[in-house]
């Protein structure tokens, strides 16, 4: 729909010659991870379900926004993921500041011209990734999760409003107010959990289950992250 951050790699192969085998230095890196296309509700049989601690979290944890994909642009990945996905895209001035354009917030169907009304939501909250296993990871592992633009369900622009009213609900206790989003956005919710390998509490579980009955055409895409 709006998204348009689409990234591709190559394994590499190398031929092994009896007079002189590669040191553990010079071995083939690991190929990347297959993208996976899966309908929604075997995509949600896929989430694995656990307990949900927030024991130890706090926000700076994750560290965000960085310096995006291109640190040249000096632009950082807030500044990236609006200009992505913009309708109409913004004038960038120095120190890539923003003005004009135009963004469609797919939560509540609300066309925005201001990029200052929009904010770049974590389709699985920090709060809510730390709860689900993101509590074991490093801080390089966590700082990559905040600023993902290798999948183009990781990050979204949505109105401030809707993102404010979501905070770090799941869907048990968080839909979009448009109903005509609720498939996507389920969609993308398990997308991402699947991505990271995080899981979901007892009633989240329940919630994406009841949702992919509805949404029977859903299809899910995903890579794992590496």
């Amino acid at each position: 729909m709006i998204k348009n951050l689409v990234r591709g790699a190559t394994a590499l192969c190398l031929a092994l010659s009896p007079l002189a085998l590669p040191s553990a230095a010079t071995a083939a890196p690991a190929a990347p991870a297959a993208a996976q296309v899966l309908n929604l509700a075997d995509a949600v049989d896929l989430v694995p379900v656990a307990d949900e601690s927030r024991a130890g979290y706090t926000r700076d944890k994750f560290k965000h926004w960085n310096s995006g994909l291109d640190p040249a642009d000096g632009c950082n990945t807030r500044a990236e993921v609006l200009q992505a996905e913009a309708v109409e895209s913004p004038a960038v001035a120095a120190g890539c500041k923003l003005s004009g354009g135009e963004w469609f917030s797919y939560y509540d169907g609300q066309e925005v011209n201001d990029p200052a009304g929009l904010d770049i939501d974590h389709m699985v909250p920090l709060a809510e990734s730390w709860d689900s296993g993101a509590s074991n990871w490093d801080a390089k592992r966590r700082e990559a999760y905040a600023n993902d633009q290798d999948a183009a369900a990781s990050l979204v622009a949505v109105t401030a409003r809707s993102n404010r009213a979501k905070a770090d609900r799941d869907p048990a206790e968080w839909m979009p107010p448009l109903p005509d989003a609720h498939c996507r956005y389920i969609g993308e919710w398990t997308a991402t959990k699947l991505r990271w390998n995080l899981a979901a509490d007892q009633a989240e579980a329940d919630a994406l289950k009841v949702y992919a009955e509805a949404c029977e055409t859903t299809v899910v895409h995903y890579t794992p992250a590496p």
